[in-house]
């Protein structure tokens, strides 16, 4: 089983097996829409036809998920999102992020945004994962991280007002934050798989940190 996985990993295509033929902007604002007219090689050999499609340019992004090893507490926090103004929730619970500036590493935004959206300074930055949130039409790639801190630092309203940002702190026991996930009140991918990363890390993670 495992030298079959491995043998399929070895052979997987490239980007050298994709032709790029254009790209054209069709947008630029907060973000930027671009069509790409591309192909590919098949599986069965030869390449494809040349596909059209429009694609979403959301860049690197950064998600922390600070925890509390002392008193085995996270924190969350809760904003509106525009891509959920038609749900019942558009106020959504989620762990902090941020896009990543220019010189920036992800371990620096991840300390950057835990400060302005929480108000908080975290310590031990563990990565967690990478992944494209959607990469079916969308170039965001997203960081996700856990880092140390005091939950009894983690309270009231914070944001940029030049991005007229109105973000509430939450401080939950991890049951709790938990508990939102299974109960489906947490919608947010980076979220999800923070929080059950912890869930399935969290006797290791307390000895590393000397908890």
């Amino acid at each position: 089983m495992g030298s079959s996985s491995n043998r399929q990993l070895n052979n997987q295509f490239t980007r050298d097996d994709v032709d790029i033929l254009s790209k054209q902007s069709l947008y630029n604002g907060f973000f930027n829409m671009t069509k790409i007219t591309f192909r590919h090689k098949l599986f069965n050999g030869g390449w494809s036809e040349y596909i059209d499609r429009e694609l979403f340019e959301r860049g690197h992004a950064v998600a922390l998920l600070p925890y509390d090893p002392i008193t085995d507490k996270v924190i969350l926090i809760e904003q509106v999102r525009v891509g959920a103004l038609e749900s019942d929730n558009p106020w959504q619970y989620e762990i902090v992020a941020g896009m990543i500036d220019k010189d920036q590493t992800s371990e620096q935004v991840a300390i950057r945004e835990a400060d302005e959206e929480a108000g908080i300074k975290v310590s031990n930055l563990e990565k967690i994962s990478n992944f494209y949130p959607s990469s079916g039409g969308c170039t965001e790639q997203l960081d996700v991280f856990i880092g140390c801190t005091d939950a009894s630092k983690a309270t009231g309203i914070h944001g940029l007002d030049d991005e007229n940002e109105d973000i509430r702190v939450h401080v939950f026991t991890r049951e709790e934050a938990y508990a939102l996930v299974t109960s489906g009140i947490i919608e947010n991918a980076a979220s999800i798989i923070a929080l059950q990363w912890l869930e399935l890390n969290i006797s290791r993670l307390r000895s590393q940190w000397n908890m």
